[in-house]
């Protein structure tokens, strides 16, 4: 067997060890901790769309969606939307569908180093809820940050999914140090 494929076999069979042992969301950071520069553009980002995992409330999908973003995790991100989810940015902009908006977050929780902004850090300070419908006024901090950026969501729950978002996040607008 060529050396390469060896490799690439025992990196697979470590890896669903590591699924076994740890779970799946912890495999990536132990895969790129594992792994030579010739896994490093593989790992670099996720790239398979996780399973729906449904939350028991709306304010239960908001609370993970706020969760996974502060800790980077794609793949908990990905997990609250549908494939007919909506994300409303300012300035007009509409993204359609789950691979879009999982393209979003691909980058967003990339390290700031690679043009990312995995480190902000989104605490609430004011919540108004209308039916399935919770809307976040949010402060976001980083240590990268020169000071915080506040803004607001309107996150649209229904069945435990995250199906749209309108938010006044605009990267373009953080003040970086």
């Amino acid at each position: 067997m060529p050396r390469r494929l060896t490799s690439v076999c025992l990196f697979t069979l470590a890896m669903l060890c590591a699924v076994q042992v740890l779970g799946p969301l912890h495999v990536h950071a132990v895969a790129r901790a594992a792994s030579g520069p010739a896994w490093d553009s593989v790992l670099k980002t996720p790239t398979q769309m996780p399973a729906l995992r449904r939350q028991d409330t709306p304010q239960a999908v908001v609370d993970e969606h706020l969760q996974a973003i502060n800790t980077c995790d794609w793949q908990r991100l990905m997990a609250q939307y549908p494939p007919e989810v909506q994300f409303f940015l300012p300035g007009g902009q509409v993204v359609k569908g789950r691979e879009a908006v999982g393209e979003l977050f691909r980058n967003f929780v990339k390290p700031v180093k690679d043009g990312g902004l995995c480190g902000l850090k989104f605490d609430t300070e004011n919540t108004f809820t209308v039916g399935d419908t919770i809307n976040v006024q949010w402060r976001a901090t980083a240590p990268f940050l020169a000071e915080p950026y506040r803004g607001a969501d309107a996150y649209v729950t229904k069945d435990g999914l995250m199906w749209a978002q309108v938010t006044t996040f605009d990267g373009a607008q953080i003040k970086k140090k």
